[in-house]
C-alpha cells in the first residue's frame, strides 16, 4: 500500500474513534446511564433500543425488496425481540430455545425462518408442529429428515462461498459447492422433497462489498442451470448475513454493500422471494459496556490494569471472533483534552484467574485509579450471548437505556425488570 492510502486509512480511522469517543461520551453523561451504573454497579451493559431500530430501518432502506429475518443468536435480549417485533422484522434461529423464546413473545412462527443446516428431527418436528416453513439443509442426511414434512415446507440448500477475508469463514464448516447443490436437488426429487432455492453466507464481518454480490450472482446462476437440468422452479433465495461493523477501523457501510446487490438481485424480483438474515449489523452499535479497574500491576512488560469484566464475559467477542473493540477511560471523556504527558501504554486484563484473560494490549491511558470507569461501545453483537460464568463470575447485567424505552423517557430498568437471555 503506498503511502497515500495509509494516510487515508489512518485519517478515517481517527475519524471513526472521534464518532465513537463522542457517542460514549454523550451516553454516559445522560441521567440513565448514570441511573444504570449505581444501581448495577460495574460491569454493566447499556442497551439503546433505538440504535436496533434505526439500524432495521437502515437496511429496509438500503434493500426494500429484502424480508430482514434478525438473526437471534447475536444478542437474544427480550427486549431486543420486542423492539423489532414492533417494527415488523422476521427472524432466524438456530435452535428449538430461540423458537420458544420467540414464541414467549408473541412471535407468530411464520414470521420465523431457522437455518441452522444441522438439526436433530425431533427440533425439526416440533418447529413445524410450531409454524415454522422454511428450513436449510447441506447435506443427504439432513435432506432425508424432511421426507414425510408437509408440502408448504420451504427447503433451502446452503452454499459454500469461501471469503478468507471475512472475521468468521463459515464456509468452513457449512454449505456445499455446485456439484454437491446439484445432487441435493436431484436426491430431493427423487425422495419427493421439493427444493425451494438456496440459502448463503458470505462469512461474518465481511469487509468486502463485492463479495457480496458476486456470492448473488453465482447463486441466481446456478439456480438457472439446475432449474433448466432437473426442469424444477425455484422461487427463494436467501443472501444470509455478513453486514460488517465498524468496531476500531472502517468498514463498508450497508448502503456500499446494498448498492452493489441491487443490480444483480432486482432483475429476478418478480419471481422470487429474497430473504436475509442480518445479526450483528442490527444490534452491534446498541450497546456499550461500562467496567471498572479492580487492580494495577507493574510487570515485566509494563502497566497492567485489571477490569471486572474479560474475555470470559462481555469481551468474549475478543477471543472468539479476533474482534477489537474500542476502549475509552471515563476521565479522557469527560475532559476535551488529555495530557499526553501524563499518558502511558498499558494491558488490560480481565478479572479471572486464567492467564488468557487479556482484553487488550499496548493501550494509551491516562493514569488510572481503583475504582475508574472504562468503556467499550459497538458491544452488542456476540458478547453477552458468548460470555460464560468461569470462575463462578455473574453475567453482566443489560440495562435498557436511552431514546429506547417504550414511553420515549430516558429511564433504566432496574435489576432483574429483563431477563438477560444466556445461551
Amino acid at each position: 500500500m503506498s503511502a497515500e492510502p495509509r494516510a487515508l486509512d489512518a485519517r478515517a480511522t481517527r475519524t471513526l474513534t472521534d464518532l465513537r469517543r463522542a457517542e460514549t461520551s454523550a451516553l454516559l453523561a445522560t441521567d440513565a446511564a448514570r441511573a444504570a451504573i449505581a444501581v448495577h454497579g460495574t460491569p454493566v451493559m447499556l442497551l439503546d433500543l433505538e440504535r436496533v431500530r434505526r439500524q432495521y430501518r437502515r437496511l429496509r432502506n438500503a434493500l426494500p425488496f429484502v424480508r430482514f429475518h434478525y438473526a437471534v443468536k447475536a444478542l437474544a435480549h427480550d427486549a431486543v425481540i420486542d423492539a423489532l417485533a414492533e417494527a415488523g422484522c422476521g427472524f432466524d434461529v438456530a435452535t428449538g430455545d430461540e423458537l420458544a423464546l420467540l414464541g414467549r413473545h408473541g412471535v407468530s412462527a411464520g414470521r420465523v425462518i431457522h437455518t441452522h443446516p444441522v438439526k436433530k428431527a425431533s427440533e425439526i418436528a416440533d418447529a413445524i408442529t410450531a409454524g415454522v416453513r422454511t428450513f436449510v439443509v447441506d447435506n443427504d442426511t439432513e435432506l432425508e429428515k424432511f421426507a414425510d414434512a408437509p408440502a408448504d415446507v420451504r427447503i433451502l440448500v446452503r452454499l459454500a462461498y469461501r471469503s478468507p477475508h471475512a472475521k468468521s469463514d463459515l464456509s468452513a464448516k457449512f454449505g456445499v459447492g455446485a456439484f454437491e447443490a446439484a445432487h441435493l436437488v436431484e436426491r430431493a426429487k427423487r425422495l419427493g422433497i421439493r427444493i425451494s432455492g438456496f440459502s448463503f453466507h458470505v462469512g461474518s464481518q465481511l469487509d468486502d462489498p463485492q463479495r457480496f454480490a458476486d456470492a448473488a450472482t453465482e447463486t441466481l446462476q446456478l439456480m438457472a442451470d439446475l432449474e433448466k437440468r432437473f426442469r424444477v422452479r425455484f422461487d427463494t433465495l436467501d443472501i444470509g448475513g455478513g453486514f460488517p461493523i465498524a468496531y476500531d477501523s472502517p468498514v463498508a457501510s450497508v448502503e456500499q454493500i446494498a448498492a452493489l446487490l441491487r443490480p444483480v438481485l432486482e432483475p429476478h424480483l418478480r419471481r422470487l422471494d429474497i430473504l436475509a438474515e442480518p445479526g450483528r449489523v442490527m444490534v452491534a452499535e446498541a450497546m456499550t459496556l461500562v467496567t471498572s479497574v479492580v487492580g494495577i500491576a507493574e510487570r515485566a512488560d509494563g502497566r497492567w490494569y485489571h477490569l471486572d469484566d474479560g474475555v470470559y464475559g462481555s469481551y468474549s467477542n475478543v477471543m472468539t471472533e479476533d474482534v477489537h473493540p474500542l476502549i475509552f477511560a471515563e476521565r479522557d471523556l469527560r475532559r476535551a483534552g488529555t495530557d499526553a504527558g501524563s499518558r502511558r501504554w498499558a494491558t488490560l486484563a480481565g478479572p479471572t484467574c486464567d492467564s488468557s484473560d487479556v482484553i487488550a494490549r499496548e493501550v494509551t491511558l491516562p493514569e488510572l485509579a481503583v475504582g475508574d470507569l472504562l468503556a467499550s461501545p459497538v458491544m452488542g453483537a456476540y458478547t453477552t450471548v458468548t460470555a460464560t460464568r468461569f470462575n463462578g463470575r455473574p453475567l453482566t447485567p443489560i440495562a435498557v437505556v436511552g431514546q429506547g424505552m417504550p414511553t420515549g423517557e430516558v429511564a433504566a430498568v432496574p435489576v432483574g425488570a429483563v431477563r438477560q437471555t444466556v445461551p
